[in-house]
């Protein structure tokens, strides 16, 4: 039988999935890479069945429990990735926290804001639909009017702000989800160097939004509309 490089790696995962459930079944605690096989091959016969990429993500997510894992694992198995095969082709699912107890101020290298944290209220806040068929997640610091194209909110009032969220931090915005954005405006000299290489100089320049506008639209960039300055 020729098996593709593909179908080998899904036969590997299968049988690294077996062992970890027959070693579930006789009581034992998982480690890391029987964790996350097994997480990872529910979410490849989830998509199997049938089901859509986010119940696919939810049925890997239900998979495990702190309890099922070895001291320590949960904490080090923050997210696993997979490609999947669905009705409508091949997707990569992101299964994020897929064991529990990874989230809040007592895990691991949480995050944890000084007192008085806000300092400012948010300047604006956006409301945001992810129209892409994975997550998006946006890092406190990041241009928002830069963020993934397949979002679509007002570009304009974002223009220049970024996320009112602790530094190192992120907003997460599932596939198909809608959400608010807290924003505050960049701070420091308000240059914007990098991100999607939409400004690549001074926020404040003359024109400059304007023409970030115009490129955001060129490349099909979501709530971006052709030569709109905004306020």
């Amino acid at each position: 039988m020729r098996l593709t490089p593909t179908e080998r790696d899904r036969l590997l995962l299968f049988g690294a999935a077996e062992l970890a459930r027959a070693r579930k079944r006789r009581g034992l605690r998982l480690n890391v890479p029987e964790a996350t096989a097994l997480v990872a091959d529910a979410v490849c016969e989830a998509a199997r069945d049938g089901l859509r990429l986010a119940e696919a993500i939810e049925a890997g997510r239900s998979v495990l429990g702190p309890d099922d894992v070895l001291p320590g694992v949960a904490d080090l198995v923050r997210e696993v990735h997979v490609e999947a095969v669905f009705d409508d082709g091949s997707r990569l699912a992101v299964v994020s926290d897929p064991i529990g107890g990874t989230e809040g101020p007592d895990a691991p290298g949480a995050l944890l804001p000084g007192p008085g944290y806000p300092e400012t209220e948010p300047a604006v806040t956006v409301a945001v639909h992810n129209t892409a068929t994975v997550p998006v997640s946006v890092t406190s610091h990041f241009h928002f009017f830069e963020a993934n194209p397949r979002l679509d909110f007002d570009r304009s009032a974002a223009y220049g702000m970024r996320l009112a969220i602790p530094a190192g931090a992120s907003l997460r915005f599932g596939p198909g989800e809608r959400g608010d954005a807290p924003l505050v405006p960049i701070g420091g000299d308000r240059v914007a160097i990098g991100f999607a290489g939409l400004v690549d100089g001074p926020l404040d320049a003359p024109g400059q939004k304007g023409r970030a506008l115009e490129r955001a639209a060129a490349c099909g960039y979501l709530g971006a509309v052709r030569g709109k300055e905004g306020a």
